[in-house]
């Protein structure tokens, strides 16, 4: 199966930041005795930028002084570690959903649910839930109880399809609305599936799918999962599970809609989408900008659904959390609280085209008044409103257990091996992992 991009992979590419010095991250005093926050955060540029307009306003309005140390998104983890372990750990800084248990346990982040939950000028009703919901802990299971972050953003993880390829071939343009089933999808992908120049080669496919970041889409539009539903057992070795991971194979094995792992060679998916080669791919509003200048039109619809005739998705998410041995807890939750729903500091990210806003009546506003593609922008919405859903792995201790899926997954992928043999094997492994991490999380 050929391989694309993580949603972080595709941001690190506009990344352009040197070394980074984590002596002194703790919060203090500025040389001239103003109150000091240290932030730390990963982002391109554009998102430094509005960062730094942003923080500045803050800086006035509380009388703080606020040092912003950026890292790539790669080095991002590595830094932040090397800091906790230093004990020099940012007042505020980022944190992904599936690292909260780990350091609520190890007293790293702060419970802010006083903080979030007393602040006179936060409609919390008008933030979205899955964000704040994300950041949710209340002992046992993510999603409940105190919050322990407020989300950085929301990114639904949505399905784009090249409009120009579609009219090219005179195919009528997907429905915005219905989803296509996969009998309907595995049709369409066949005829745009071409030899286009005559010379006896494919130069350009339906789709070209990363099984580790697509197949959710699959797996739980056929009602399969890969946890019951108190996170206990994994439940991978379903016949919901192993259809749709049989047919996301089958997509290159039988119905040869997608890019082999020749073509893979010479160019990526995530590369053939972008010169125009691809007709569905997936989309995440971080991707927007970069596609704005694509060669072709294209738009969102729903991922083609199994057999619940539901479609469904994830929705990422990253939050921002305060430390637990600031000196200024009151100081760093303010500027946790301000840099996810201001609306002014929303704005400057909005506009830095990096994420939708997390203000729920601007994300409406958003979707009518913004110039940049996609047309159908409300799928973003209707995906982190209805129907996206967080990794797997972002909900457990650990995400070994799910990654365990993925390491020897490529037998069915080159159909030497069937989802359903593959599965049943590999469970076994996936639950001693998870009963490990639930151990070490104190679930029983």
């Amino acid at each position: 199966m050929t391989k694309s991009r993580k949603p972080v992979i595709a941001a690190a590419a506009m990344l352009a930041v040197g070394g980074l010095m984590l002596s002194g991250c703790a919060g203090g005093s500025s040389d001239s005795g103003t109150e000091q926050l240290t932030f730390m955060f990963r982002g391109s540029d554009a998102e430094k930028a509005a960062y730094t307009a942003a923080i500045e306003q803050f800086e006035k309005d509380n009388d703080v002084d606020v040092k912003i140390i950026m890292t790539t998104a790669d080095e991002y983890s590595t830094k932040l570690k090397a800091a906790i372990t230093g004990k020099q750990i940012p007042d505020v800084f980022y944190v992904d959903p599936g690292s909260v248990q780990a350091y609520v346990k190890t007293g790293i982040i702060k419970d802010i649910t006083e903080y979030v939950e007393g602040d006179e000028d936060l409609d919390l009703d008008n933030v979205w839930q899955y964000g704040v919901d994300s950041y949710r802990f209340d002992g046992k299971l993510m999603g409940q109880g105190a919050i322990y972050a407020m989300p950085k953003d929301v990114g639904p993880f949505s399905f784009g399809y090249n409009k120009t390829m579609f009219e090219k071939a005179g195919i009528p343009l997907p429905d915005k609305d219905k989803p296509y089933t996969w009998d309907e999808f595995t049709a369409v992908t066949k005829q745009l599936t071409q030899d286009t120049n005559g010379d006896g080669t494919l130069d350009q496919w339906g789709t070209g799918l990363n099984v580790v970041w697509n197949l959710q889409a699959f797996v739980w539009s056929n009602g399969g999962d890969w946890l019951n539903k108190d996170r206990t057992e994994v439940t991978v070795d379903t016949p919901e599970f192993a259809e749709a991971l049989q047919y996301f194979a089958d997509l290159t094995n039988v119905e040869g809609v997608t890019p082999s792992a020749t073509d893979a060679q010479t160019l990526d998916t995530y590369q053939r989408w972008m010169q125009g080669q691809i007709g569905f791919f997936p989309v995440g509003p971080w991707d927007v900008p970069t596609y704005e200048k694509l060669d072709f039109d294209w738009d969102l619809i729903p991922w083609p659904v199994g057999s619940t005739g539901e479609t469904a998705t994830w929705t990422g998410t990253l939050g921002i959390a305060v430390s637990e041995t600031t000196k200024d807890p009151d100081m760093a939750a303010k500027l946790s609280i301000y840099l996810s729903t201001d609306p002014t500091a929303q704005q400057s990210l909005v506009d830095a085209g990096v994420q939708i806003p997390n203000l729920i009546d601007m994300a409406q506003e958003w979707v009518t008044s913004s110039t940049l593609p996609p047309e159908n922008k409300q799928e973003f919405l209707d995906v982190v409103q209805d129907y996206g859903r967080a990794l797997p792995a972002n909900t457990t201790y650990s995400p070994e257990w799910y990654d365990e899926l993925y390491k020897n997954i490529q037998t069915v992928l080159d159909g030497k091996e069937t989802a359903a043999d593959y599965l049943k094997e590999v469970q076994p492994r996936m639950q001693e992992m998870l009963d490990k991490a639930n151990a070490e999380a104190g679930i029983g």
